[in-house]
Protein backbone atom coordinates (compact mmCIF):
# COMPACT_ATOMS: atom_id res chain seq x y z
CA UNK A 1 0.00 0.00 0.00
CA UNK A 2 1.48 3.37 -1.38
CA UNK A 3 1.67 5.56 2.01
CA UNK A 4 2.72 9.53 1.65
CA UNK A 5 3.97 11.94 4.59
CA UNK A 6 3.99 15.73 4.73
CA UNK A 7 7.42 16.51 6.57
CA UNK A 8 7.21 20.21 7.69
CA UNK A 9 8.98 22.48 9.39
CA UNK A 10 7.22 25.66 10.57
CA UNK A 11 8.56 28.64 12.11
CA UNK A 12 5.82 30.93 12.95
CA UNK A 13 2.93 28.50 12.35
CA UNK A 14 1.78 29.21 8.20
CA UNK A 15 3.25 26.36 6.92
CA UNK A 16 2.54 23.88 9.89
CA UNK A 17 -1.61 24.85 8.77
CA UNK A 18 -0.37 24.66 4.74
CA UNK A 19 1.25 20.75 6.05
CA UNK A 20 -2.19 19.96 8.19
CA UNK A 21 -4.24 21.04 4.86
CA UNK A 22 -2.14 18.81 2.18
CA UNK A 23 -2.09 16.08 5.01
CA UNK A 24 -6.10 16.31 4.78
CA UNK A 25 -5.90 16.82 0.76
CA UNK A 26 -3.59 13.54 0.55
CA UNK A 27 -4.40 11.33 2.95
CA UNK A 28 -0.75 11.45 4.35
CA UNK A 29 0.92 11.20 8.19
CA UNK A 30 2.62 14.49 9.09
CA UNK A 31 5.80 15.04 11.08
CA UNK A 32 7.28 18.08 12.29
CA UNK A 33 10.65 19.04 11.53
CA UNK A 34 11.10 21.01 14.82
CA UNK A 35 14.20 22.48 15.63
CA UNK A 36 16.14 21.56 18.74
CA UNK A 37 16.47 25.14 19.79
CA UNK A 38 13.46 26.48 18.93
CA UNK A 39 13.66 29.57 17.07
CA UNK A 40 12.56 32.89 18.91
CA UNK A 41 11.27 36.00 17.23
CA UNK A 42 14.51 37.76 17.88
CA UNK A 43 16.14 34.53 15.82
CA UNK A 44 13.33 34.87 12.91
CA UNK A 45 14.27 38.63 12.34
CA UNK A 46 15.73 38.88 8.70
CA UNK A 47 16.59 42.15 9.31
CA UNK A 48 19.02 41.65 11.79
CA UNK A 49 22.22 40.25 10.24
CA UNK A 50 22.82 38.70 13.58
CA UNK A 51 19.97 36.96 14.04
CA UNK A 52 20.53 32.99 14.57
CA UNK A 53 18.24 32.62 10.78
CA UNK A 54 19.93 35.02 9.02
CA UNK A 55 23.64 33.32 9.81
CA UNK A 56 21.96 30.12 9.33
CA UNK A 57 21.19 31.19 5.88
CA UNK A 58 24.39 32.94 5.36
CA UNK A 59 26.21 29.66 5.62
CA UNK A 60 25.26 27.30 3.33
CA UNK A 61 27.04 24.03 5.14
CA UNK A 62 24.87 25.18 8.17
CA UNK A 63 22.77 22.08 9.60
CA UNK A 64 20.92 23.06 12.55
CA UNK A 65 19.99 20.18 14.59
CA UNK A 66 16.71 19.11 15.09
CA UNK A 67 14.62 17.19 17.52
CA UNK A 68 14.77 13.27 15.95
CA UNK A 69 14.40 11.26 13.21
CA UNK A 70 11.04 10.22 11.50
CA UNK A 71 11.43 6.72 12.73
CA UNK A 72 9.53 4.97 9.69
CA UNK A 73 10.35 7.10 7.04
CA UNK A 74 10.55 3.46 5.12
CA UNK A 75 7.08 2.89 4.97
CA UNK A 76 6.57 6.07 2.75
CA UNK A 77 6.73 5.94 -1.19
CA UNK A 78 6.06 9.82 -1.08
CA UNK A 79 7.06 12.80 0.94
CA UNK A 80 6.40 15.83 0.54
CA UNK A 81 8.82 18.02 2.60
CA UNK A 82 7.81 21.70 3.34
CA UNK A 83 8.87 25.07 4.66
CA UNK A 84 8.57 28.87 4.87
CA UNK A 85 11.09 30.55 1.75
CA UNK A 86 13.94 31.86 3.59
CA UNK A 87 16.14 34.13 1.09
CA UNK A 88 14.51 32.68 -1.72
CA UNK A 89 14.84 29.30 -0.58
CA UNK A 90 14.39 26.70 1.90
CA UNK A 91 15.57 26.47 5.11
CA UNK A 92 19.19 24.79 6.00
CA UNK A 93 17.22 22.64 8.81
CA UNK A 94 15.70 21.63 6.14
CA UNK A 95 18.97 20.00 4.20
CA UNK A 96 19.34 18.39 8.19
CA UNK A 97 16.11 16.56 7.40
CA UNK A 98 16.71 15.34 4.06
CA UNK A 99 20.28 14.17 4.97
CA UNK A 100 19.48 12.35 8.38
CA UNK A 101 17.23 10.05 6.44
CA UNK A 102 17.08 7.74 3.29
CA UNK A 103 15.18 9.10 1.12
CA UNK A 104 16.02 6.33 -1.53
CA UNK A 105 13.00 5.32 -4.08
CA UNK A 106 10.84 8.23 -2.97
CA UNK A 107 9.39 10.76 -4.82
CA UNK A 108 10.21 13.75 -2.89
CA UNK A 109 8.01 16.63 -3.64
CA UNK A 110 8.33 20.74 -2.18
CA UNK A 111 5.69 22.55 -0.59
CA UNK A 112 6.14 25.76 0.86
CA UNK A 113 4.99 29.64 2.19
CA UNK A 114 6.16 32.84 1.40
CA UNK A 115 5.04 36.34 1.60
CA UNK A 116 6.17 37.25 -1.70
CA UNK A 117 8.60 34.77 -3.29
CA UNK A 118 7.90 31.64 -5.34
CA UNK A 119 8.67 28.10 -4.55
CA UNK A 120 10.69 27.17 -8.28
CA UNK A 121 13.78 28.52 -6.66
CA UNK A 122 13.85 26.57 -3.08
CA UNK A 123 12.41 23.50 -5.38
CA UNK A 124 15.46 23.95 -8.41
CA UNK A 125 18.08 24.73 -5.04
CA UNK A 126 16.96 21.32 -3.19
CA UNK A 127 16.93 19.23 -6.63
CA UNK A 128 20.87 20.76 -7.39
CA UNK A 129 21.91 19.64 -4.15
CA UNK A 130 20.43 16.45 -3.38
CA UNK A 131 20.48 14.87 -7.62
CA UNK A 132 20.36 11.60 -6.33
CA UNK A 133 16.59 11.63 -5.59
CA UNK A 134 13.66 11.53 -7.52
CA UNK A 135 12.22 14.57 -7.33
CA UNK A 136 7.94 15.70 -8.33
CA UNK A 137 6.01 18.57 -8.20
CA UNK A 138 6.07 21.60 -6.19
CA UNK A 139 3.56 23.92 -4.58
CA UNK A 140 3.35 27.18 -2.91
CA UNK A 141 0.43 27.50 -0.49
CA UNK A 142 -0.39 30.27 1.46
Amino acid sequence: MKKTLVAYFSATGTTKAAAQRLAKETGADLFEIAPAVPYTAADLDWRDKQSRSTKEMQDRSSRPAIKGSCPNIADYDTVWIGFPIWWYTAPTIVNTFIEAHDLSGKVLNVFATSGGSGVGGSASDLKKAYPQYTWGESRLMN
